[in-house]
């Protein structure tokens, strides 16, 4: 895949998660547009994971803390062949799988998460597993900011630096807003770089919607050896569509026909302007 169409790949995947949130007029809107680019990169550059192979021992781990945001996810596994697309015409449907969180039921989902602050622990729990069994594959998990405040979260940072877990990543989706305000108002976390760092890790920023430089900072760690990678990837919420970039209400707005029509108009010309 060319840089290009890895550019053109993050375009469509944000049609396809507006597409079925629309029809199922349910699902995480601005969250899932956030951090569609860091996920189009992790699965089409930085992760060692085959669809046909899914339960390589060996392969490269990826849970999604931020399991609202499950849109994103759905897409992108479908778009490396996890699953078939046409199945999440059933999102949000009764007795389907395709849920409004990551469940393993879902093939590719490595681990049922929703529940705000529990997927950074279980990550730690996988890279100390690793590293006791001298694995060379690593694990990378994709926090929300509107979820950092939760305690869990600090307690399993302080786990991984003491063991030294370098094989560990995680990714903030750092959109600076959250369900009912923006994080200063609700539960303000700064500055987030010198306390991740005050709790041993190491800390790199990086644009979250340039491709590029988020695969030369996902693919060039550890960032120091022994302590663990955090990455503070700066995003807009709702980024891609011009009337819901930073706008509080799509936290979880679903578009209406004539707003729906619009966005798909705005990024049908973005990718024919690529």
């Amino acid at each position: 895949m060319t840089d290009r169409e890895l550019q053109q790949k993050s375009v469509q995947l944000r049609k396809k998660l507006l597409k079925y949130i629309y029809q199922a007029k349910a699902g995480h809107t601005g969250g899932s547009l956030s951090c569609i680019d860091i996920l189009n990169v992790l699965y089409n550059r930085v992760l060692n994971i085959d669809p046909d192979d899914f339960k390589n021992p060996d392969r490269d781990r990826y849970i999604q803390s931020k399991g609202h945001s499950v849109e994103a996810l759905f897409v992108t596994l479908a778009d490396r062949g996890f699953f078939p697309e046409s199945d999440l015409e059933t999102l949000c449907q009764y007795q389907s799988h395709y849920i409004g969180h990551p469940t393993k039921k879902v093939r590719g989902v490595e681990q049922n998460t929703g529940a705000l602050g529990h997927g950074l622990p279980i990550c730690v729990g996988e890279s100390l597993a690793a590293k006791m069994d001298h694995k060379s594959h690593r694990i990378f998990t994709l926090l929300g900011d509107g979820e950092l405040p939760e305690g869990s979260n600090w307690e399993a940072m302080l786990i991984a630096a003491h063991y030294k877990l370098d094989n560990l990543y995680a990714i903030l989706d750092y959109n600076k807003q959250q369900i009912t305000g923006s994080n200063q108002e609700v539960m303000n976390t700064e500055p987030i770089k010198d306390k991740v760092e005050a709790f041993g890790w190491s800390v790199k920023e990086v644009d979250g919607h340039d491709l590029k430089a988020l695969e030369d900072v996902l693919n060039n760690g550890p960032f120091a050896e022994g302590k663990p990678n955090f990455i503070i990837a700066h995003t807009i919420k709702g980024k891609g569509i011009s009337y819901m970039e930073g706008v509080l209400k799509w936290h979880h707005g679903v578009p209406n026909e004539e707003l729906y029509a619009q966005a798909q108009k705005e990024l049908d010309d973005l990718e024919l302007a690529l």
